[in-house]
């Protein structure tokens, strides 16, 4: 018997459990990639902060885009060997790195901040108002269409 852990996928969908997209995004063979590191934290019922180190890169490095509902974070910057240094040990990773966050139903990005090498992303849901609930009070009068 094969055992799929799914917790990965509910890590990177933030603002909605739509299961569908879920195994959706399961049954894609993606490799799922550490880096860089991230948090995801729920500032309020409806907002959100996604937290990225992202050290050694500059504003302008870093890309973020939102294609459908897919947040693509990627940064990249040029590789050139610095033959003047010698290093005994290099475990400060330099490497480029995309990272790709299912967006739910109605989430917008807000802001994006990079402070201190962390990368701060601000979202937030937004529910329409036909989709808010309503309550409907005992007694009250039907409306007809004329």
């Amino acid at each position: 018997m094969r055992t799929i852990d799914l917790s990965p996928l509910y890590r990177s969908f933030i603002g909605s459990d739509h299961l569908a997209s879920i195994i959706d995004a399961a049954a894609r063979n993606e490799k799922q990639n550490t880096y860089p590191p991230y948090n995801i934290e729920l500032l309020e019922d409806d907002k959100y902060r996604i937290t990225m180190a992202v050290a050694g890169f500059a504003k302008e490095n870093v890309v973020i885009e939102v294609v459908e509902n897919t947040l693509i974070i990627s940064g990249s910057k040029e590789q050139t060997p610095d033959e003047s240094r010698k290093f005994l040990h290099k475990g400060i990773s330099e490497r480029n790195f995309e990272r790709k966050f299912q967006l739910g139903d109605n989430v917008k990005v807000l802001t994006a901040d990079l402070e201190n090498g962390l990368l701060h992303v601000d979202l937030e849901r937004v529910v329409p108002e036909a989709k808010k609930p309503r309550r409907i009070e005992i007694g009250s009068q039907v409306i007809e269409n004329k």
